[in-house]
C-alpha cells in the first residue's frame, strides 16, 4: 500500500479490533464479572464462552453481545461498574493499544470513540488517555434503584450507533474513519466517512504531528495480572483452589520458621528472592541505625526486606489494616501523617536500630515512583537506598479498593512470586541535609536514583492522587466499627465466595 498522508480535522475510530489489537470484548466482560462480582459469575460467563462463540460465528452479533453484557454486568450497582471502568479495566485497554492506529487517531483534532461495548466500560479510558471527545457505544439500563438490569437500550447496536455518529456530525461529514471491514450487509459508521481506513492501520499511514499525546496508567487496581481470554481465564480458574491451599502451606511455613532461614527455604515452595547489592552491616550497640530508604510495591515489602536480611527490622507504616500489623511477623509503628509526631517516632526508632521507611506512603505496582516525602532526609544522614520490586503471574498483592490484609495471600497464590531487592550504597554525607542540602533535593535525589535502578519514572503523584482515581476517598484507613472492617473483608473475599 503506498504512503499516504493526512491531515484530517475529525476522525472516529471503531475500539475494538482497531484502536485495541483484540477484535473481541469477552475478555474485558470477563475482568468485569471477576472484579465487580465474584467468581460465581466469572466462572459462568466462561462456561457461556462457547456459545458466545457459536452466536459469533453464525452472524448473531448483537445476540452475542447482549449475552455477555447481562451475564457481566445484571445486578451489579452501577457505581461498581464505574469503579471497576475507572480502576481495573484502562490498565487492560493500555496493554493492547496498537500503535499505529493511535498515531492516526492522534494526528486528529476532533477524536470520536466508537465501541459496541457499554460506553460507561470505555468513557474514562477514551477521555482520559486515548485523549477522545466523545465517546459512542451502548447503554446499559439502570432501574430506579440504581442496578444493572443487564439489558441495553439499543436492538440494533450497529445502526444505533450509526445513528448517533450521523447526529454528532449533522453539519460536516467526518473526515476519517478508522474500523475493520464492512461485514457484508450491515451499515456502519464508516461509511459516513470521507475516507475510511481499514484495521489494521497500516504502518506507513504517515501524520504530519500529533495534537495529543497518548497519557500511560500510572494507577491500576483490580486483582487479575493477566487479561482473561478464554484460554487463560479456565487456568486461572483451575488453579484458583491449589493456589489458595499452596498460599496457606507457604504462610504456616513461613511463620514457623526463623527469618534467616526463608531464603533458602523458599525455594522448595518455589519462590524467588533476587537480592542485589551489598547490605550494610547491623547497627552496633549504642549507635543510630541505618535508616533503609525503599520504593513500595506491596505491603509485603519490609517482611521480604527482613527475609534477605536475616533478621528483623522494624517499619514505619500509614494506612495498614489492624489485622496486618497483627500477623507481621516483624514490628511496626504507625504514623499519624502529622509532620511532628511522626519525626518523633522515627527518630526514636532509629536511636535503636536500623529502621525501614517508604516515602512514597503508597504502593504502585506500574513501573512509577510517587513523589518522595522529605521527612526522612531532616532525621539522619545514615540512608540506604534499596529497589524493591515484585514479578507475579495470576494475582496482584495490592489493592486499593479491597482489604489490604489478603495481600500477602494473593502474593502466595501464585505459582512462582519473585520478589528482587537492590540494596544501592548507602548516600555520601555530600548528598545528605548534613552538606546543606534542602531536604527535598534529598528526596528527590534518592527518588531518581531508586528509579533508574529499576527503570521507572519518576511523578510527583501522591497517595491522594492514587487514591482519588482508584477508590474514589484520600487513602485513610478507618476503624470506626467492626461492621467497617466486615464489609472490607466482604468486598475483598466475594471474588472467590460470592
Amino acid at each position: 500500500m503506498e504512503s499516504s498522508t493526512t491531515t484530517s480535522y475529525s476522525v472516529v475510530s471503531e475500539l475494538e479490533g482497531t484502536l485495541l489489537k483484540t477484535p473481541k470484548p469477552f475478555a474485558y466482560f470477563m475482568l468485569m464479572a471477576f472484579e465487580a462480582s465474584g467468581l460465581i459469575r466469572y466462572t459462568l460467563l466462561l462456561f457461556l464462552w462457547p456459545i458466545i462463540a457459536l452466536l459469533d460465528v453464525l452472524g448473531y452479533r448483537n445476540g452475542s453481545l447482549k449475552l455477555m453484557i447481562f451475564v457481566a454486568t445484571a445486578g451489579l450497582r452501577e457505581s461498581e461498574i464505574e469503579s471497576v471502568a475507572r480502576a481495573v479495566l484502562p490498565k487492560f485497554y493500555m496493554d493492547d493499544i496498537s500503535m499505529d492506529a493511535w498515531r492516526v487517531f492522534g494526528s486528529c483534532e476532533k477524536r470520536v470513540v466508537v465501541t459496541r461495548m457499554p460506553r460507561v466500560m470505555v468513557e474514562r479510558f477514551a477521555k482520559d488517555h486515548l485523549r477522545a471527545d466523545e465517546v459512542i457505544g451502548t447503554e446499559i439500563i439502570i432501574n430506579r434503584f440504581g442496578y444493572a438490569t443487564g439489558f441495553i437500550q439499543e436492538s440494533d447496536v450497529d445502526r444505533s450507533i450509526f445513528n448517533s455518529v450521523a447526529n454528532l456530525f449533522e453539519d460536516r461529514r467526518p473526515q476519517l474513519g478508522l474500523g475493520r471491514p464492512i461485514i457484508s450487509g450491515s451499515q456502519t459508521f464508516l461509511s459516513l466517512c470521507e475516507e475510511q481506513v481499514r484495521a489494521p492501520v497500516p504502518s506507513n499511514y504517515n501524520v504530519q504531528r500529533l495534537h495529543v499525546q497518548l497519557l500511560p496508567v500510572i494507577f491500576h487496581d483490580g486483582r487479575l495480572v493477566k487479561l482473561p481470554t478464554p484460554a487463560t481465564a479456565l487456568l486461572i480458574l483451575l488453579w484458583i483452589p491449589f493456589g489458595i491451599v499452596l498460599a496457606v502451606v507457604r504462610l504456616f511455613i513461613g511463620s514457623m520458621l526463623p527469618l534467616w532461614a526463608i531464603p533458602y527455604v523458599s525455594r522448595i515452595f518455589n519462590i524467588r528472592f533476587i537480592v542485589k547489592g551489598k547490605p550494610p552491616a547491623p547497627a552496633s550497640a549504642g549507635n543510630q541505625g541505618v535508616l533503609f530508604v525503599c520504593t513500595h510495591r506491596t505491603v509485603m515489602d519490609p517482611v521480604i526486606l527482613s527475609y534477605v536480611l536475616g533478621r528483623s527490622i522494624p517499619a514505619v507504616t500509614y494506612s495498614v489494616s489492624r489485622l496486618s500489623e497483627i500477623l507481621s511477623p516483624i514490628p511496626t509503628f504507625r504514623l499519624t501523617r502529622v509532620r511532628d509526631v511522626d519525626a518523633e517516632i522515627i527518630k526514636k526508632e532509629l536511636s535503636n536500630g536500623d529502621l525501614v521507611v517508604y516515602p512514597e506512603g503508597t504502593t504502585c505496582r506500574e513501573p512509577f515512583l510517587l513523589r518522595f516525602s522529605a521527612l526522612f532526609a531532616e532525621l539522619t544522614d545514615k540512608i540506604v537506598p534499596v529497589a524493591m520490586n515484585y514479578r507475579v503471574g495470576f494475582f496482584h498483592a495490592t489493592t486499593a479498593r479491597g482489604w489490604k490484609a489478603f495481600d500477602p495471600i494473593f502474593f502466595f497464590m501464585n505459582p512462582r512470586p519473585v520478589y528482587e531487592v537492590t540494596f544501592l550504597n548507602q548516600l555520601e554525607v555530600e548528598a545528605t541535609c548534613s552538606s546543606g542540602k534542602s531536604p527535598y533535593d534529598v528526596a528527590n535525589y534518592v527518588q531518581r536514583i531508586l528509579a533508574a535502578t529499576l527503570g521507572f519514572e519518576c511523578t510527583n503523584f501522591t497517595r491522594k492522587d492514587k487514591y482519588r482515581v482508584l477508590a474514589g476517598n484520600d487513602g485513610t484507613v478507618s476503624y470506626s466499627s467492626f461492621l467497617d472492617q466486615f464489609k472490607k473483608v466482604v468486598a475483598t473475599i466475594k471474588p472467590f465466595f460470592k
